[in-house]
């Protein structure tokens, strides 16, 4: 697979996604949608190791995930784009990157929806995709 890039709307910040997506997927926690403005925050899994920004330096808002975790939101300082999230201590083996902060978001629509326990009521999820009342299990079945 080609690189892929993207950045914020001013271009102050840019960065680039090299490797294999892991996926794609709609997240409706509240965090998200106070991150998004409103509705879910759409991200690509990028490989933790194949993500580096290119330009700029994003500024990072930490808030508590749903496992008591910090969870860095990382946005342009200058515009205010979303453009990444992160596990504080990076310990995720994968970077949600924003779709909308790619430069062609187009080829990546949502494969999985998460925490639609707290999606908003007139959101509408394409039929068919999996959806989880939080977020799925991680790792093999036991």
């Amino acid at each position: 697979m080609s690189d892929i890039e993207g950045g914020c709307a001013c271009g102050a910040v840019r960065f680039k996604i090299s490797g294999d997506l892991i996926g794609s997927g709609a997240c409706h926690c509240r965090a998200c949608q106070y991150a998004a403005g409103g509705a879910p925050t759409y991200v690509v899994l990028a490989p933790a190791g194949g993500f580096a920004v290119t330009k700029g330096t994003p500024k990072v808002y930490l808030s508590k995930g749903d496992s008591g975790a910090e969870v860095g939101r990382a946005f342009c300082p200058d515009c205010g784009t979303p453009l990444y999230s992160m596990a504080a201590g990076g310990s995720m083996p994968f970077m949600p990157v924003k779709v909308g902060a790619l430069d062609d978001p187009a080829p990546h629509p949502p494969q999985i929806h998460l925490y639609v326990e707290a999606a908003q009521p007139w959101h509408q999820m394409a039929p068919g995709l999996p959806q989880f009342p939080k977020m799925p299990p991680m790792g093999p079945p036991s």
